[in-house]
């Protein structure tokens, strides 16, 4: 069962994909579990593609053979290559595009050269969108790349202007306007969402793009509308975690932290579990009860860790010292991961659980690969929410099926016209007593986030 605790649903004809950046499968799960069955997925990393051999075999139209059989491709060379010629796909015929380009050119930690950046490959991808013209398009990136909004108000405009030359149902934007109404108007195809609003707990605001043919939608489809946030009950680290952090507890339930039996007085793994429950309990209770964001990092800085001093320190609040990562639980080593001052160390598996990948999505590499893969990578349940409002467009007799778990937006009501709006992290449900900036003052934002 997804993450999102819904039936990955099933279509008389089946919707079709490719996927390129995939990374280590975030975007492809969550659209897996929306419906679309992957042609083909493009990644470079070679860590990132042996975790996608490892897993997709069992997909629909992936056995062992066509898993293996995955490469690390360069996305600018995926047109010319055996690859795409293999897939024998007419112009029109694929349902969707999707991909998460590199996030440095608009990271708000970087430099932000944008288009100016080699690793930009928004252009390849636009090649690709016009090779193909899929009758969806679906690009995912940081938050950097909206806001501030007149950072890269120009290259966004320039996108938009691509696709519509294509064919694609885009907003025609008034380069006459203001920098913060233009923003406004790009919203109905542009627009960040936060994990936490789709059964993420973390901090993970992202930006999408949506974009859908013009041939795809009949006169009586209202187009695509975004999912708001998943009803229910928000997510929350402290559930997220509970059963995985008594597991490893248990392991030295009675024992020190040499490995040894306690002597009196001796912290043991249980005074270690019960302290990060105490922590994190009362973290919660002061309403911080979803995750910094999970940052992958360079290869080329050190090893792996929670991300930068403000990151760490929000997860000191929540019990967790945020300086490494825990060895898994069959290497662990019990002073360095478990009985630390700061609280235990997460492993490579509960930061995954806190990006929402299934607990069966097996990544490939040593620790510190297997983390960055799982830091860099895009929540399954958020992609799976923006695929299935694709679904509904594509296929609108399915609309009420693929989007009753979710509060959507409706055709009236155009997009948000308040640029905060953009630009807050929202506060919770049940919290509303407290103010957005009294609220954020627990939170991690994070730069690069």
């Amino acid at each position: 069962m997804p993450r999102s605790g819904q039936e990955r649903p099933q279509f008389a004809l089946p919707l079709t994909s490719i996927e390129i950046c995939a990374g280590a499968g975030g975007q492809a799960v969550g659209l897996h579990n929306a419906g679309f069955d992957h042609r083909a997925l493009i990644e470079w990393d070679p860590h990132a593609v042996a975790t996608l051999r490892a897993n997709v075999d069992g997909w629909p139209g992936w056995d062992r053979e066509k898993a293996s059989a995955i490469r690390p491709m360069d996305v600018k060379d995926f047109l010319d290559s055996d690859v795409r010629k293999s897939l024998n796909l007419a112009p029109g015929e694929l349902d969707l595009l999707a991909g998460g380009v590199p996030c440095p050119p608009f990271s708000l930690a970087g430099h932000r050269l944008g288009p100016d950046d080699e690793r930009d490959l928004f252009p390849a991808a636009l090649d690709i969108i016009e090779a193909l013209l899929p009758k969806a398009v679906m690009i995912e990136n940081v938050r950097g790349i909206l806001e501030p909004p007149e950072v890269f108000i120009d290259y966004r405009n320039s996108i938009l202007d691509t696709l519509r030359k294509l064919g694609y149902l885009v907003p025609d934007v008034d380069k006459g306007l203001s920098v913060a109404a233009q923003d406004v108007v790009m919203r109905k195809a542009w627009r960040r969402l936060d994990a936490r609003d789709f059964g993420v707990p973390q901090l993970r605001p992202r930006a999408i793009l949506v974009a859908i043919h013009e041939d795809a939608i009949s006169p009586d489809n209202p187009g695509f509308l975004w999912p708001i946030r998943m009803r229910g009950n928000e997510a929350t680290v402290f559930k997220q975690l509970e059963s995985s952090m008594l597991a490893r507890c248990k392991e030295f339930w009675d024992r020190n932290r040499e490995g040894g039996p306690a002597r009196p007085g001796e912290q043991t793994g249980r005074t270690v579990f019960e302290r990060w429950k105490e922590q994190i309990t009362k973290a919660s209770a002061a309403g911080k009860t979803v995750a910094p964001t999970l940052v992958g990092g360079s290869r080329k800085h050190g090893g792996a860790d929670l991300g930068p001093t403000r990151a760490k320190r929000a997860w000191g609040e929540l019990g967790v010292d945020g300086m490494g990562i825990a060895n898994d639980p069959e290497n662990c080593d019990p002073e360095r991961d478990l009985f630390r001052s700061a609280g235990p160390m997460l492993t490579v598996a509960q930061a995954a659980a806190i990006q929402g990948f299934p607990d069966d999505w097996k990544f490939q590499g040593r620790k510190t690969a297997r983390y960055r893969q799982v830091g860099n990578a895009f929540p399954p349940p958020v992609a799976e929410a923006v695929g299935r409002a694709i679904a509904a467009t594509l296929l609108p007799q399915y609309r009420e099926m693929l989007t009753s778990n979710y509060v959507m937006e409706t055709a009236e009501a155009g997009p948000p016209d308040e640029v905060a709006q953009q630009l807050e992290i929202s506060v919770p449900s049940g919290k509303e007593s407290l103010t957005s900036s009294k609220y954020r003052q627990g939170d991690f934002v994070g730069a690069g986030a």
